[in-house]
């Protein structure tokens, strides 16, 4: 009879022993809390403390008196919340006068931007014509360049096309806007090419397929355009300057300067304080409000299936 002799067990065929799971923190360890505080939390807080103190000193400022301002002993709070710095501030120069400039223009510019924006865009991306990409390149490099490069040749076009002190010279240098155009044009690449084939193929045209079709489905962008150019405009203190030195014709932020040559003295400094308050609550109460559009809009489309 023949022996069995014992069989080797293959080294292949033996199971490994699991590796041990990695081991993960608890939410509420001290590793984890003291990583999301330093990595997260902190830094947040000081890049809001950074935007947000010089705001509220401002505002605190604009209710004090000269004596709380400028003096060796600092003082946070106002004492009462006294509105005479506003009353100054809306009465020394033309306040209502420099808030319809601001309005009209920021108004009139922002509109005109961001329906030459729409245009721009979807001719770059729907309409076959030569020297598209070259064209959208002279876009990428207007990005570049810096406004004030461009700010003495504006001022001898409009001063000698009689725009001087006047609510369209202040506007027509600048309709273009290269930012809005590239985002709105990066938006529009990512939108199914099949919809608007159907709409081509049904007989729309390109003004139909742009205000039917592209336009409703690019809202977020649109607004984020929009804001942005509206928070630009209402801000522009360096062409109004330049390009107006007649209080009729000025902008609230040029008006701050004329409220500064008025109360130039120590005391004046509250006055200065309410103004600026005056000119930035009402961007800002819109920005704030709407501002979950410009979140939305920039995030739209960077993510594709």
């Amino acid at each position: 009879m023949t022996s069995l002799s014992p069989v080797n067990p293959d080294p292949a065929a033996t199971t490994a022993a699991p590796e041990p799971a990695l081991r993960r923190d608890h939410p509420f360890s001290r590793r984890n809390l003291v990583r999301t505080v330093m990595g997260g939390y902190l830094p947040l807080l000081v890049a809001t403390l950074v935007v947000f103190l010089p705001l509220l000193w401002m505002v605190l400022s604009s209710f004090k008196q000269s004596g709380e301002i400028v003096t060796t002993d600092l003082k946070i709070l106002p004492e009462s919340l006294n509105l005479e710095n506003y009353r100054t501030a809306m009465t020394t120069v033309p306040f209502g006068q420099f808030f319809l400039n601001s309005t009209i223009v920021t108004l009139s510019g922002a509109t005109i931007k961001v329906l030459l924006a729409i245009l721009t865009a979807y001719a770059l991306v729907f309409v076959r014509f030569p020297f598209r990409n070259f064209i959208f390149v002279l876009i990428l490099v207007a990005l570049m360049v810096p406004p004030q490069v461009s700010i003495l040749p504006n001022f001898i076009l409009i001063a000698g096309i009689g725009g001087k002190n006047t609510l369209w010279g202040i506007i027509l240098p600048g309709l273009g806007t290269a930012f809005g155009t590239f985002l709105l044009r990066q938006h529009f690449r990512t939108l199914p090419a099949s919809i608007l084939e159907s709409a081509e193929v049904d007989g729309a045209g390109h003004w139909r397929r742009l205000w039917q079709i592209v336009v409703p489905v690019s809202v977020p962008s649109i607004a984020t355009v929009a804001l942005v150019t509206i928070v630009t405009e209402w801000n522009d203190y360096i062409w109004p300057l330049i390009i107006t030195d007649r209080p009729e014709t000025m902008t609230l932020p040029v008006g701050l300067t004329l409220l500064q040559n008025n109360e130039s003295n120590a005391a004046g400094w509250g006055v200065l304080m309410a103004g600026a308050v005056l000119v930035i609550v009402p961007i800002l109460i819109i920005f704030a409000a709407l501002q979950r559009y410009i979140v939305a809009g920039l995030t739209q489309g960077s993510v594709t299936g």
